[in-house]
């Protein structure tokens, strides 16, 4: 009830303005993108709130180190060992299997450093747990973030991708200049 509050109140007061899909009635990973700031961060949880949708995050292990823990789990997050990814999938699966229905937020293009491709961890989630992708967006340009379209993946990684790339070709983000093309590095690979 709490959350439902505060996100009314963040988007009566907010120059953003939420728009798009409804939310998702079964698991789904839930892609961020394009993600430019950590205050995506914030939009992606006053999105959710409002919604109502119960979200899961991926975060690096450090964040959950100290005070700062039980804060990141209460608001969703799953501490991610990067030693251990694997890990991460079989416990997504659990929770699918156990019919929770959530929102696994995942943030394929990052925030930092110089890259030009996205990681597959959320394809590789989505493909193995069977959970659809439901496209989330920021864009600066015209104040609106939100909701795309959910849909299930084919297995074919460039068509599937082709998908979404028309979905972000028009979403700049909150920093444009660090938006990342929607692009698999596995889509650059001999085949």
């Amino acid at each position: 009830m709490l959350r439902r509050h505060f996100s009314r109140v963040f988007w009566g007061l907010s120059r953003w303005k939420l728009t798009g899909e409804q939310a998702p009635n079964r698991p789904t990973v839930l892609i961020g993108a394009p993600h430019t700031s950590n205050w995506d961060f914030v939009l992606m949880l006053a999105i959710a709130w409002r919604l109502g949708i119960d979200v899961r995050w991926l975060g690096k292990k450090t964040l959950f180190s100290g005070w700062r823990g039980p804060i990141m789990r209460r608001l969703g997050g799953i501490s991610v060992d990067r030693n251990d990814p694997g890990r991460v999938v079989s416990d997504v699966v659990r929770q699918v299997q156990s019919g929770d229905v959530f929102g696994l937020v995942v943030t394929p293009d990052g925030t930092r450093g110089a890259h030009t491709t996205w990681k597959s961890g959320f394809y590789r989630i989505a493909r193995e747990t069977g959970m659809p992708v439901t496209l989330g967006f920021v864009d600066r340009t015209t104040m609106t973030t939100g909701l795309g379209p959910t849909f299930e993946l084919t297995g074919n990684v460039t068509q599937d991708m082709d998908r979404i790339r028309a979905f972000y070709a028009d979403k700049s983000g909150l920093r444009p200049a660090r938006r990342v093309e929607p692009r698999l590095r596995e889509e650059e690979l001999p085949g």
